[in-house]
């Protein structure tokens, strides 16, 4: 059985200002539409690319095109989406037989999507691919809610959309005689009265349609880092407490609140990441409420504020800095509270003890330092 792919390049990205035609615009070092492509032609039992674009793109999207082993053909599109997807099916081989038509506009599409897809195929030779609804959808007229539609039923439909050939052709010879117009195929399917089946994408299968979609696809490219340190003095009628566990020694350290210096160079790791100052600034030590405060807690409340930004802990690599006591036998419980604390499984939790070979201030015993590296995701 031998499938062709249409990927339908050929807007005028008037969403994002017109001009250059998005799919030629770069996304992680490629041009968008290198990603889909780079997908399909991977796949054993695609046969056929076609890539349906505009004339003034036609030479990018074929020295693009021409970087790909399977066969690639370029052709022109017509004014609209259900134009330049008709033509593109006229442009496939004759012994073409199913046919998978994607938006070029789509570049994180998966292997696993596309295989899902090929698969119910072939069974019912009109499958759509989508995710269900998060959102509460209502039918609004004149700025007035008309209706709100059960959300368990509504499902947001993205692409590939795959065919048996003929089906598909047909269904666009009978809209363009009868002059219906869908904004998918799956409805020139539906419309002819032949049932679609639904499977699952996946909601990072986004479509890059404004500017924001890139901007925001751009910036999610690059993890926010932070460094944190901190250092307090050991001294005696004091609790020493690291990473919230109680160590038994007879030296605590000094500090305003219950000064644990992991808890405290975390924080400032989280907080410089996320560009919104330091401990000092939300917690100073001239505030009473501060005073003998669990640092732990302290820290919770910034993981908060950094969530409050759309940002998440992706890891934590500590290292506390101490000649006297010997801390290897708490790190465990030390990795259990710093996930516990930066809502993360333990294993993104790295602590290592190092002393100073009996130099400095830490060498002499007199203080406890620790250095903190945090990566921040957008979510």
């Amino acid at each position: 059985m031998k499938v062709g792919v249409i990927l339908a390049a050929a807007g005028s990205s008037r969403r994002m200002g017109g001009g250059k035609n998005k799919v030629l615009r770069m996304l992680e070092g490629r041009p968008i539409l290198a990603h889909s492509l780079t997908t399909f032609a991977t796949l054993d039992f695609v046969k056929e690319i076609v890539v349906v674009t505009r004339l003034e793109d036609r030479q990018d999207v074929e020295r693009i095109a021409s970087q790909y082993g399977v066969s690639v053909k370029v052709v022109l599109g017509g004014r609209e989406r259900q134009e330049s997807v008709y033509l593109g099916l006229q442009a496939l081989s004759p012994d073409v037989s199913w046919v998978m038509i994607h938006d070029a506009a789509r570049p994180y599409v998966t292997r696993e999507i596309i295989e899902r897809a090929w698969q119910a195929c072939q069974e019912r030779k009109a499958v759509g691919v989508g995710v269900p609804v998060t959102d509460t959808i209502k039918v609004v007229e004149k700025g007035v809610v008309q209706q709100t539609l059960r959300r368990d039923t509504l499902w947001a439909v993205q692409t590939p959309q795959v065919f048996a050939r003929d089906l598909i052709t047909t269904a666009h010879e009978r809209a363009m005689a009868e002059g219906f117009t869908a904004t998918d195929d799956c409805a020139l399917v539906e419309w002819c009265g032949h049932p679609v089946v639904m499977v699952e994408g996946d909601y990072r299968n986004i479509k890059i349609t404004t500017e924001a979609d890139l901007e925001e696809e751009y910036a999610s490219m690059f993890p926010l880092i932070g460094h944190g340190y901190d250092v307090h003095r050991l001294v005696s009628g004091r609790r020493l407490i690291l990473a919230g566990v109680h160590i038994p020694y007879e030296l605590g350290l000094l500090g305003h609140s219950d000064a644990d210096v992991a808890a405290h160079a975390v924080s400032d790791a989280v907080l410089g990441a996320a560009g919104l100052g330091d401990i000092g600034d939300h917690f100073p030590d001239t505030d009473p409420r501060y005073e003998g405060a669990d640092s732990m807690k302290l820290l919770q409340q910034v993981v908060e504020l950094a969530a409050e930004h759309g940002l998440q802990i992706g890891n934590l690599d500590l290292t506390i800095m101490a000649q006297r006591p010997k801390l290897a036998s708490y790190k465990e419980k030390m990795r259990a509270n710093l996930a516990a604390s930066l809502r993360i499984p333990a294993e993104r939790v790295g602590i290592k003890f190092t002393t100073s070979e009996g130099l400095g201030f830490i060498g002499r015993s007199e203080g406890i330092a620790a250095h903190a590296v945090v990566l921040l995701i957008r979510v």
